[in-house]
């Protein structure tokens, strides 16, 4: 395909046509008269070789194509946008603007609060917005990196894009303080034969990716969709859960609940902001990952240690702010 013989307002046009679904909204949305709009149906009926809107009755209906090119065309209108208003320069002092991260509740209440603070000394005018990322992070990452400027997850979950590494985290099994049958140790027989809570995200549930690997499959009672409701659906329960530390040093100050050590070597939690290559050599993005970087800095600690006291049989564990 030569782009350089499209016309790309034809993507707006697009974009508006498959969502209004009626050639004379769609119009007024992009500034067009009901004729021009036609005739730019008109063109992209002949460039797809499909009707795209048909007929039924008194509305339009899209056919299999305007389904398929409908969420394509937004991502294409958002991406076009980002290109366009990219800066060579970015003065953060001054400049008003906003950013959208997609983080999980984890990586926005141990992270994100922390960039907020520093953004906030910095560049009073700039704008934070957090995100939960959607379900099909996986199957659609660059649709989805397109349209924000940035993604908190950690590795193993996505991979063929910029990242910077941010900060280390390690699980920990967590129960309620009262549990009957846990002392000061879990077995993995007892993960085995407990009920379980677990964050719902497949690509988030430790419990279900690390225990498959020995062998266990989690006995899954609730899942949730945050990660800070996981302490509340195990207390007073028999129920464990796996929490990242950070979390778990919270965890124990909001609920009666105790976390021990994993009785297995559980894969560290590595947190990295990926983006779209889009943003690569923007200025403003090129500041923000700058920032994240340094506040990942002081989060890691440097690789000073102290002990923990709030989360029992922790350990040592890297400085918190």
């Amino acid at each position: 395909m030569n782009l350089s013989r499209l016309d790309l307002n034809l993507v707006v046009a697009l974009r508006a046509l498959l969502e209004e679904r009626n050639v004379t909204r769609a119009g007024e949305r992009v500034g067009l008269s009901q004729p021009a709009m036609s005739a730019a149906l008109s063109r992209l009926r002949r460039h797809f070789d499909d009707e795209l809107l048909a007929r039924t009755g008194n509305s339009y209906e899209l056919t299999p194509l305007g389904v398929a090119l409908r969420d394509r065309s937004a991502t294409a209108c958002d991406l076009l946008e980002r290109v366009f208003s990219s800066q060579a320069d970015f003065d953060p002092a001054a400049e008003t603007r906003e950013f959208t991260l997609l983080a999980s509740d984890y990586s926005a209440a141990v992270f994100g609060a922390v960039l907020a603070r520093a953004v906030h000394e910095e560049s009073p005018g700039i704008r934070l917005t957090f995100q939960h990322p959607a379900p099909s992070v996986e199957e659609n990452t660059a649709a989805l990196l397109s349209t924000v400027d940035g993604l908190l997850m950690p590795h193993g979950v996505i991979d063929g894009f910029p990242a910077v590494d941010l900060f280390t985290d390690r699980w920990l099994c967590m129960v309620a303080d009262d549990h009957p049958e846990v002392g000061d140790a879990l077995t993995l027989d007892q993960l085995a034969r407990l009920p379980w809570a677990v964050y719902q995200r497949p690509y988030d549930a430790p419990a279900a990716r690390q225990l498959s690997m020995l062998g266990i499959s989690p006995r899954v009672e609730v899942s949730v969709q945050t990660f800070q409701l996981l302490p509340h659906m195990v207390e007073g329960t028999r129920r464990v859960a796996m929490i990242q530390e950070r979390l778990a040093r919270r965890a124990v100050l909001s609920a009666a609940v105790r976390v021990l050590p994993c009785p297995f070597e559980a894969v560290p939690v590595q947190v990295a902001l990926w983006w779209h290559p889009v943003h690569s050599q923007d200025a403003a993005h090129i500041w923000l990952r700058q920032k994240a970087e340094e506040v990942g800095a002081t989060l890691t600690g440097r690789g000073t240690t102290e002990a923990v006291p709030d989360v029992q049989g922790a350990g040592p564990a890297p400085v918190l702010p």
